[in-house]
């Protein structure tokens, strides 16, 4: 399954946009708001959790400084990634389209395209507030 975001535009520079894509601590302020779970494991994993969803563990797990952040759970059951690509646009802003890539059998698929659909596009329209 593969869901890609709309490109945003985030009033923080390539390079701006990039530290903080690499902060777990900083996912928070992206997350809907149905979160239920939020906590930072380590400099690289978090753990949350939406309303009637599991909780999910994300860890960073690639870096090319400064247009990728690839975020991968830690799970077997639910192997996903999730890539920030980044863009400068000029010396003040940037643009972000999320991508979400995994593997999942038909039935699974049918049942978590729409809420990742939304949940992709939520964390993409409020990396543009910031």
């Amino acid at each position: 399954m593969h869901i890609e975001s709309p490109k945003v535009t985030a009033n923080k520079s390539e390079q701006e946009m990039f530290e903080f894509l690499i902060n777990p601590k900083n996912y928070e302020q992206l997350m809907p708001e149905n979160k239920e779970v939020f906590e930072v494991r380590d400099e690289k994993t978090f753990v949350f959790g939406l309303k009637g969803m599991p909780v999910i563990k994300l860890e960073i797990q690639e870096t090319r400084k400064p247009e990728l952040v690839v975020l991968g759970s830690t799970s077997d059951k639910f192997d996903f990634k999730l890539k920030a690509h980044i863009s400068a646009l000029n010396e003040n802003q940037s643009e972000v389209q999320m991508e979400f890539g995994g593997e999942f059998n038909a039935m699974m698929a049918m049942m978590v395209k729409k809420p990742l659909t939304k949940f992709i596009n939520t964390l993409a329209e409020n990396i543009g507030k910031l």
